[in-house]
């Protein structure tokens, strides 16, 4: 099986079972399912390796056409334990399904990037259970959050594979009949203490929370549904320099938490992020941010990681580099890409995927998401920022058309009152309205040999007035009635640098011909962003190749282009605040 790993790193309960593996599967391209009840009596004539999609190779389908309605079943068995509950979980289903557990509904869940559970107690038999689900993906919708995947069936451009039904694991957890729900972790950093607030089933239990250095002690008898507590962390100066999490310290905070019967163990870090003076700041102290452009795609199983050992992967070599982070690109990741983030010492701007066209429908799914993934990822201390809009992707004319511009500050206000501890990026690229950070893309350095282009890239970046006043992609960097307001600002997104390594051809926004030349490019554009008066940042494009892009300092297959440590020397030209 692969994927056999416990799906929930940051949280982790001792009693749970997987059910990925071999599903019966069956396209429905008429969507006469549900009528004709195959929950009852369909076939399902194929079988598919749950969490790939159907489209990739490792589903054991690899199937790229379009198939917008698809069911998946299988059965298992589970040992019925007195006094105990049984959680029903989805990591991920793009985009809407229905479940249901021998032949009744159990739940519905609309969104393809956030988790869901179902509390499955009473719908179990305990002799075979038989597991349904019915999924809606229409792909060409664009009235929904889709990120990368083309809304045509072959991708080309900037556009992949699509990425239909189960994706990431399904599993169940047994837990006690009083247990946590939800437990929110908020550092207080500059008071060196961390904020519990917790979620429980039931109240009356006695709660006990024990760190595993034995400094952290708290304990209480619950009796309300929900519980918070303030602990302090740091004594002295010295656990500040020593036990704040950094990407060159990453320090956690390892505890267990009991709550009557329910044992679970976790983690948290000591991190704030802020902005003065038009910089970004780590920990109280001005920090740059070198980041790469990281999407999340293999050739092998398109957005679902292949194992949990490829995300540390990723982020080692990006590490090794010289990234400090990456900007993860319109996707909400596999939880054990913030796993390793945090161990590994990784700044994380997290995004989901965006509709690509602006309606009602669009504007209350992009909200119905956000709010869920805010909720699992909360307590990941590698994330410092949320990107809720990319490019204007599904907000297109949010230059100027004032309900689009409205729901972008719903957004960016809507996250910013659920979190006051990170970075809100309002609208990546360009066309901003209210954001923390001022977030532009330029793809515009020009060929090695193309002067006059390198020049005005050059003088493009190489001021506040300048940055503010270019249109990269003939477009303004905010939207109009909206303006700059001392926010740090940062290129998000450059290069793109293609160099092809194989047959497979592809495209990047320029193209050199080997490892010498890639570097040299890469080596004069981070030189320029050195050079630059105003910038205290940037996101390189890209990690790896994807698809038909062929621009990634990686390849497709995770071969390095050129030297890694070469990489990191350019990177490092860039001392800022040291």
């Amino acid at each position: 099986m692969y994927r056999s790993e416990y799906p929930r790193p940051s949280l982790v309960r001792a009693h749970w079972q997987n059910l990925n593996g071999l599903w019966d599967f069956a396209f429905d391209d008429k969507n006469v399912g549900l009528t004709e009840k195959w929950l009852e009596k369909g076939k399902f004539p194929l079988k598919i390796n749950v969490p790939f999609a159907f489209q990739t190779p490792l589903s054991g389908i690899n199937d790229q056409s379009f198939h917008d309605y698809v069911w998946y079943r299988r059965t298992f068995k589970v040992e019925k334990q007195k006094g105990k509950r049984y959680l029903l979980h989805f990591g991920a289903v793009d985009y809407e399904c229905k479940v249901y557990l021998n032949k009744k509904l159990i739940g519905e869940h609309i969104g393809g990037q956030a988790p869901f559970s179902f509390d499955v107690t009473a719908f179990l038999n305990f002799v075979e259970e038989e597991l349904v689900v019915w999924v809606s993906d229409l792909s060409t919708d664009e009235h929904m959050p889709r990120g990368k995947q083309y809304w045509k069936e072959k991708p080309e451009g900037i556009w992949y594979n699509r990425t239909t039904g189960i994706w990431q694991t399904v599993w169940l957890e047994i837990v006690p009949e009083a247990y946590v729900t939800r437990m929110k972790i908020t550092p207080l950093y500059d008071e060196g203490k961390v904020h519990f607030a917790l979620t429980l089933s039931e109240a009356g239990q006695k709660l006990v929370l024990q760190g595993a250095d034995n400094l952290l002690k708290y304990s209480a008898t619950v009796n309300t549904l929900e519980h918070e507590f303030t602990l302090q962390v740091f004594k002295d100066k010295k656990d500040y320099d020593t036990k704040s999490w950094s990407p060159e310290n990453p320090y956690l905070f390892k505890f267990t938490l009991s709550y009557g019967d329910d044992h679970l163990s976790s983690y948290f870090g000591m991190r704030k992020v802020h902005a003065a003076d038009a910089i970004t700041y780590l920990n109280n102290k001005p920090y740059y941010m070198k980041l790469v452009l990281d999407q999340g795609y293999w050739p092998e199983s398109l957005v679902t990681p292949p194992s949990h050992e490829a995300l540390e992967y990723d982020i080692k070599m990006a590490k090794a580099m010289g990234f400090n982070g990456a900007r993860k690109h319109q996707k909400c990741e596999d939880p054990y890409f913030h796993y390793y983030a945090d161990k590994l010492g990784f700044l994380v701007w997290a995004e989901m995927a965006s509709s690509i066209k602006f309606s009602e429908l669009s504007a209350w799914r992009d909200k119905n998401e956000w709010q869920q993934i805010m909720k699992r990822d909360y307590n990941h201390p590698s994330i410092v920022s949320w990107v809720p809009l990319n490019e204007s992707w599904g907000v297109n004319e949010i230059a100027t058309d004032k309900r689009q511009q409205q729901h972008a500050l719903d957004l960016y206000n809507f996250i910013k009152s659920q979190d006051k501890t990170r970075f809100v990026v309002g609208n990546d690229g360009w066309e901003q309205v209210i954001t923390d950070i001022c977030a532009i893309h330029n793809y515009n350095h020009g060929h090695h040999d193309d002067k006059e282009a390198i020049a005005a890239f050059n003088k493009s970046i190489s001021t506040k007035d300048a940055l503010l006043n270019s249109q990269p992609a003939k477009r303004p960097i905010y939207a109009n009635g909206y303006a700059y307001r001392g926010e740090p600002i940062l290129l998000t997104e450059f290069g793109g640098i293609s160099y092809q390594m194989s047959e497979d051809k592809g495209w990047g926004y320029t193209a050199v011909s080997d490892a010498d030349r890639l570097l040299s490019e890469y080596k004069r554009i981070i030189l320029a962003i050195k050079k630059s008066t105003a910038l205290v940042g940037y996101c390189y494009t890209q990690l790896t190749d994807v698809e038909q892009e062929i621009n990634g300092l990686l390849t497709y297959d995770r071969r390095p282009k050129l030297p890694v440590e070469k990489v990191k020397e350019v990177n490092d030209l860039i001392q800022k605040y040291k």
